[in-house]
């Protein structure tokens, strides 16, 4: 004899309001409204005016973090040669990156992009990194690409506070495009200001490393050449 089936009533999780809500994704109630204002999460409006969400909306959210935790940038569309085409419209871009990057010789050139395409790969690497070790790999290559930088840079008679301005410049666009691919792919909020907060913690130690590097004045490098245009000089003939 088959038994019979007992139909059961569906049992629907009463929605959260924005208290638990917050709590449960880790975030201040401010930052939940924001999201819900913005569109990013699903919420609906009780009849006496009160916020509510779904909990099965915030357990996708939940499950969309665990996911992208693991998710490599890579894979989200951040190659080298992309960030690359960011890093190099930084240095191209402005009167005064331009200017700095026109004194470079042209034979000198190539080296100068090699070397900040090493610097944007090992950038990837290291937000990309699985573990410590590779992580400790990935900012030595880093640490490599930008001492070859600081030699193209000085062998080409750029002073060092010009130096440090290409360089600062270049780095706004690399984490405006890692920032535009994030929000492209719907990244989970945390997911991205860890991201930023790794790239630019990075980005100031390899600063730091170009100014402890750079020959200071009266320090051997290679003379310039009286005939060639350096910021500096055209600095002074505009000021004259």
């Amino acid at each position: 004899m088959v038994a019979p089936v007992v139909a059961r009533s569906h049992v629907t999780d009463p929605p959260l309001s924005l208290g638990p809500a917050s709590r449960l994704l880790g975030v201040d109630p401010d930052t939940l409204r924001r999201w819900a204002d913005e569109g990013r999460i699903e919420a609906f409006t009780t009849a006496g005016g009160h916020r509510r969400f779904a909990r099965s909306t915030v357990e996708r959210i939940l499950e969309a973090r665990r996911h992208d935790a693991t998710q490599r940038l890579a894979d989200l569309g951040a190659t080298t040669d992309r960030l690359s085409r960011a890093y190099r419209r930084g240095y191209s871009a402005g009167a005064e990156a331009g200017d700095v990057l026109a004194a470079i010789p042209t034979g000198e050139r190539d080296g100068f992009r090699d070397g900040g395409r090493k610097l944007v790969a090992a950038l990837l690497e290291h937000l990309d990194a699985a573990d410590d070790t590779a992580r400790v790999g990935a900012e030595t290559a880093a640490v490599a690409a930008t001492d070859q930088l600081t030699g193209h840079l000085a062998e080409a008679g750029i002073a060092l506070d010009e130096a440090v301005s290409l360089f600062v410049a270049a780095r706004r666009p690399f984490l405006t495009e890692l920032g535009a691919i994030a929000r492209r792919r719907a990244l989970d909020p945390d997911r991205l200001i860890a991201i930023y907060d790794s790239s630019s913690s990075l980005l100031d130690r390899l600063l730091i490393r170009l100014v402890s590097r750079y020959p200071r004045s009266g320090s051997s490098r290679p003379p310039i050449d009286p005939g060639r245009s350096t910021p500096a000089a055209r600095a002074t003939r505009r000021r004259s």
